[in-house]
């Protein structure tokens, strides 16, 4: 299955993993260099510029490097698209429960009028 590369899709990629998800976490305590970031996690270099990556590529992070120093800050608004399609599928989401609740009120008072 291709990777999709719409802006969408990588932000709830770049979520999908808790390592991710964890570095989202710590840096939005503060900016942190490369090495603090990778500190806590039990995981190769490699693989933690990786997982760097994807959050660069979904806008969740931005990443300078000021001479030897690489540094990685909190992007807050890379989370509005994702932000905004959970609001608007919540709406409809909601809409649907409520209507469930009426239909199964109707069925309940029914039932009750059928046993009197």
């Amino acid at each position: 299955m291709p990777i999709a590369t719409d802006p969408l899709s990588r932000i709830f990629f770049a979520l999908a993993d808790p390592t991710r998800r964890a570095m989202l976490e710590r840096l939005a305590a503060r900016t942190q260099t490369v090495g603090e970031l990778a500190a806590p996690f039990a995981v190769s270099r490699p693989a933690i510029s990786q997982h760097l990556g994807v959050l660069e590529e979904a806008g969740l992070i931005e990443r300078t490097r000021q001479g030897q120093w690489r540094s990685c800050a909190l992007r807050p608004e890379g989370l509005d698209d994702a932000e905004a399609w959970v609001a608007e599928h919540r709406a409809a989401w909601q809409s649907r429960f409520d209507r469930l609740d009426e239909v199964l009120a109707d069925l309940a008072r029914g039932h009750d009028a059928s046993e009197a």
